[in-house]
């Protein structure tokens, strides 16, 4: 199959099949006398498996080490488990971190419950407080300190 075959049955766009081989996640295709690629099966595979683990938000590095071991088949399969254990405790971190922004966002919404003109707004006076809040060296979180009520 051609490469814009291979993009419809896996949905992805063509660069982004391009990119994956040129990080040596997929590999090259043969080329015809006209040189077009010519992608098989196994393309469509490993693209599909490309996809689903970036689609679990797995780091190109993560899935590249995920490639290795699937192209190993007789290897243990004990680094596996410790990289997707790592990749669960990043996920975790990144929930925690979602619902803290999700808590000062709401938080900061209810700073302005009604709609006035811009110069009143509480959202955006809280915001322009927390920016030089943020600004000064003590605060590294880079998360909202604190949103008053104008």
């Amino acid at each position: 199959m051609k490469i814009g075959d291979l993009s419809a049955a896996s949905a992805t766009p063509i660069e982004t099949i391009r990119f994956y081989e040129r990080e040596g996640l997929l590999p090259a295709p043969a080329r015809t006398q006209g040189n077009f690629r010519v992608y098989e099966v196994p393309h469509l595979e490993r693209l599909q498996f490309i996809r689903y683990c970036r689609g679990l938000d797995m780091s190109l590095e993560e899935v590249r080490v995920l490639l290795r071991f699937k192209d190993a088949p007789d290897e243990g399969c004990g680094d596996v488990n410790a990289l997707l254990d790592e990749h669960i405790g990043h996920v975790s971190k990144r929930i925690k971190e979602l619902r803290a922004l999700e808590k000062e966002l709401k938080r900061l919404r209810q700073c302005c419950g009604d709609v006035r003109p811009a110069d009143q707004c509480g959202i955006l006076a809280g915001l322009t407080e927390a920016s030089q809040d943020h600004a000064q060296p003590e605060h590294s979180s880079g998360h909202l300190r604190s949103v008053h009520k104008h």
